[in-house]
């Protein structure tokens, strides 16, 4: 008997102690693997939010206690600043951008007084202090050796509301870093593939990251504003891109405009020459090539095509830095895109920038009206905090077209129409209207006001467009039907008015009748916020 207690006594200290051991085995086993699984999550995580793997689908995802309000696809102006505008209403904003570091784009370097105003409104008017940026006053129009010069409306706005120029990298960088002090926005270097959906609608996206990881992020709105390259736009609307021209793009270096702080813009033949400056030391120049095929830059077509036809039209101040910048080569060339905004409205998603809606650069309208419809989201989601209703916030959401529409639509009209207008024609009748356009705007007053108001942003409202569009197409009528109006003049100036009637109505019903003139008829223009 005394001999089984010993057995049983050893027996269980045994066991005990070889308990013990497999504890002490599992526990450092245990912190081993979190300590590597720690590790491995904080070398793929950026910012506030954590990766981890997902066992049971086997998929990488965001951590549940992370997942955030919002997920933005492109850093670029729009994804920027809708960044920083979301998260400072304390949204949890996730970011992902093809590529992190300074873009160097010829286009998107005038802001337009407009823009600047949402820029102020949006907390963001720092973005163009410390960049080298210029202040634009107003334009200057040149044409067969006479010019006339266009100023801002800006005498009730304070003395800092002006257009601003500058290198567009450098403008989105500062909106980049002002969005990343927020601690609820997070910056990521990836590519979206895909956005993932489930019975209609749209849950998240699926990214590949800077370290060519697959992964898969969710939240309750998906906003695309990935350019106009966009690869994720046919899954959110029905895209009608069109391609009127390009641009080619030069810095000219050593000179001075003829109107400093002033737009220049140059009826050439065959199509307008742009000349803004971007910094204290360069002037953007951007020389509109008519169609989508370009003269070889390869085998010196393109700066022959510079010196020969362009050249000769460019005021003389700036002549020689013009050749000069051809002679060192650093041509860039880049397509000129036109796309009415076409939504399909979708659950859990939204189209915002360049990726939903683009128009002529002629007028340099795009970033004023990117940071317009972010002011119109902002203030439809700030009485919103719950997103989790995709259907019920897809259908307020649709308000958002209708009220972005007598801004966006105004300033997309006037850049196709003056692109249009701009350009030299064979047609006699099409001649008289670039004229016309030309001595309307020259005439001062309100002549000269009105356009200006809309061109930049101030004044857009869409009946003041089509009143001074068609006044100038009734000028040049008048034009040509004194002293005597001969039969061939009254032909020509029939032709004029059925131009003008062809070049702007076919852009008027692109952007939606009743959106553009009566929003107030549309149903979602009261479109309430969901009660959830």
């Amino acid at each position: 008997m005394v001999v089984t207690d010993k057995y049983i006594v050893g027996t269980f200290l045994a066991s005990l102690f070889g308990s013990f051991l497999l504890y002490i085995l599992l526990f450092k086993t245990t912190k081993s693997q979190k300590q590597k699984d720690h590790e491995e999550e904080r070398e793929m995580s950026r910012g506030g939010y954590q990766i981890r793997s997902d066992l049971t689908g086997g998929e990488r995802r965001n951590d549940e206690g992370y997942d955030p309000d919002v997920i933005i696809v492109g850093a670029g102006v729009a994804g920027a600043a809708l960044a920083y505008t979301l998260g400072k209403d304390g949204r949890r904003v996730h970011v992902i951008e093809r590529d992190l570091s300074e873009p160097d784009r010829i286009v998107g370097e005038l802001l337009q007084p407009g823009g600047y105003l949402k820029l102020i409104e949006l907390g963001l008017e720092d973005c163009v202090e410390n960049i080298d940026s210029q202040r634009v006053v107003g334009y200057a129009l040149f044409k067969d050796g006479k010019y006339t010069e266009l100023s801002y409306p800006l005498e009730k706005f304070h003395s800092d509301v002006a257009g601003r120029s500058f290198h567009n990298g450098r403008f989105i960088q500062m909106m980049r870093e002002k969005a990343a002090t927020l601690p609820n926005v997070k910056l990521e270097q990836g590519t979206v593939t895909s956005l993932l959906e489930e019975n209609g609608t749209i849950k998240g996206v699926q990214y590949k990251t800077k370290a060519s990881l697959e992964l898969k992020a969710y939240a309750p709105l998906t906003i695309v504003c990935d350019g106009c390259f966009s690869n994720l736009r046919r899954s959110l609307c029905s895209p009608k891109v069109d391609i009127p021209s390009c641009f080619v793009g030069l810095v000219l270096e050593n000179c001075q405009l003829p109107f400093p702080n002033h737009g220049h813009v140059i009826l050439a033949d065959p199509s307008p020459i742009l000349f803004y400056p971007i910094s204290s030391t360069e002037i953007r120049c951007l020389v509109d090539v008519p169609g989508r095929k370009l003269p070889s830059l390869a085998n010196g077509e393109m700066a022959n095509y510079l010196k020969t036809v362009v050249a000769p039209q460019v005021p003389p101040e700036l002549h020689e830095a013009f050749i000069s910048a051809i002679d060192k080569g650093n041509i860039r060339t880049m397509p000129n895109r036109s796309m009415p905004a076409a939504p399909q409205p979708t659950p859990g998603a939204l189209l915002m920038g360049d990726a939903f809606n683009m128009r002529h650069p002629l007028t340099g309208g795009g970033m004023t009206v990117a940071l317009s419809d972010i002011v119109v989201l902002r203030n439809l989601l700030k009485p919103l905090h719950n997103l989790k209703d995709a259907d019920a916030l897809c259908k307020y959401l649709e308000s958002f077209y209708t009220l972005r529409k007598p801004v966006a639509s105004t300033i997309n009209t006037l850049a196709g129409a003056l692109h249009k207008v701009f350009c030299a024609s064979s047609d006699q009748a099409r001649l008289e209207m670039r004229q016309a356009c030309f001595d309307y705007l020259s005439l001062g007053g309100v002549c000269s006001r009105g356009p200006v108001a809309l061109l930049s942003g101030l004044n857009p409202r869409p009946l003041s467009l089509v009143f001074h569009f068609f006044a100038v197409a009734i000028y040049g009528i008048g034009r040509l039907l004194i002293p005597f109006p001969s039969p061939q003049r009254l032909w020509i100036g029939a032709r004029l008015i059925l131009g003008a009637s062809g070049i702007i109505f076919p852009i008027i019903k692109a952007e939606g009748v009743r959106q553009m003139f009566f929003p107030a008829s549309v149903p979602s223009y009261y479109r309430a916020p969901p009660l959830k």
